[in-house]
C-alpha cells in the first residue's frame, strides 16, 4: 500500500476569480517573474497533472524550462522532466498535442474504466493509459501515481481538476496568484465550480504565504486535516 503523493495545487486567475476569458485566445495572467515561480515549482515535484479541456483548450508542454533547474534535477539522481498526466473522462484527446510529443518523460492519461478500450486504442503509442473506475476514482489515480514512484504532483488546471481536487480534500497545498484585472464574462472558466469543499468557512485554509510578484500577488495556502 502506498501512502498519497503530496498533492500541490497552482492557479492564477483574475480578481473576479476567471482563470481564462471566453474568447479562443489564451488569456494570459501571469508574468515572466510568475512563470518563473511556476517553473521553480515544476522543478521541485515529480508529476504535473492537467484536464483533458486544459489539454485541448492551452496545447500546453508541461515542462520544466529553466535548463539550471533541470540540470539540478539529473544531479540529485531524478528524472530530468516531470512525468505527465492527463485526467480526461472520454479519452478522446489529440495524440499529437504537446503533452504527448515534448519532452523526453513518461506519460500517462487516466480514464473512466469503461472508456478505456477506446481511450487505449487512440492514445497507447504517446502513454500509459488507465482505468480509474467508473466513475473516474481520484484515490485511484493517487495509488497509481504513488506506485510509480511519484511524491509530489502538481496539478496545474483547469477548473473541473481544481474543483475534483479540492472538493476531495486531498491538496496539501494552494498556490494561487491573483491578477489585478476584472475579466467580467459570465462564459470565463472560474477557479472551482460548484461543490462541496472540505474547507469552507468553518474549516479555513492557513496561509502560509502572501507576497507580491510584480503587479500580482501570490496567496500560499496550507490545507489542514487533508491527510486526515
Amino acid at each position: 500500500m502506498h501512502e498519497r503523493p503530496t498533492v500541490l495545487l497552482s492557479a492564477a486567475m483574475s480578481v473576479d476569480g476567471c482563470i481564462d476569458d471566453a474568447s479562443p485566445q489564451r488569456l494570459v495572467l501571469s508574468d515572466d517573474a510568475d512563470w518563473d515561480r511556476v517553473d521553480e515549482v515544476r522543478a521541485s515535484v515529480d508529476a504535473i497533472l492537467v484536464g483533458a479541456t486544459t489539454v485541448r483548450r492551452d496545447d500546453p508542454r508541461l515542462l520544466v524550462r529553466s535548463q539550471e533547474r533541470v540540470a539540478a534535477r539529473v544531479a540529485a539522481g531524478r528524472q530530468a522532466q516531470l512525468l505527465k498526466v492527463v485526467i480526461s473522462s472520454r479519452g478522446d484527446l489529440d495524440p499529437e498535442a504537446r503533452v504527448f510529443t515534448t519532452g523526453d518523460t513518461g506519460r500517462v492519461v487516466y480514464v473512466p474504466s469503461s472508456g478505456l478500450g477506446p481511450a487505449t486504442e487512440r492514445l497507447a503509442h504517446v502513454a500509459d493509459v488507465v482505468g480509474a473506475g467508473d466513475p473516474l476514482d481520484l484515490h485511484r489515480v493517487l495509488g497509481d501515481l504513488a506506485a510509480r514512484g511519484v511524491h509530489r504532483l502538481l496539478v496545474e488546471g483547469g477548473t473541473t481538476m481544481h474543483t475534483l481536487f479540492l472538493s476531495a480534500g486531498v491538496v496539501d497545498e494552494l498556490h494561487l496568484v491573483v491578477a489585478p484585472f476584472f475579466v467580467g464574462d459570465a462564459d470565463a472558466p472560474r477557479f472551482v465550480g460548484p461543490a462541496r469543499f472540505p474547507h469552507d468557512s468553518a474549516h479555513r485554509m492557513r496561509l502560509a504565504e502572501a507576497r507580491p510578484i510584480g503587479d500580482q500577488v501570490l496567496l500560499h495556502y496550507v490545507l489542514e486535516g487533508s491527510r486526515e
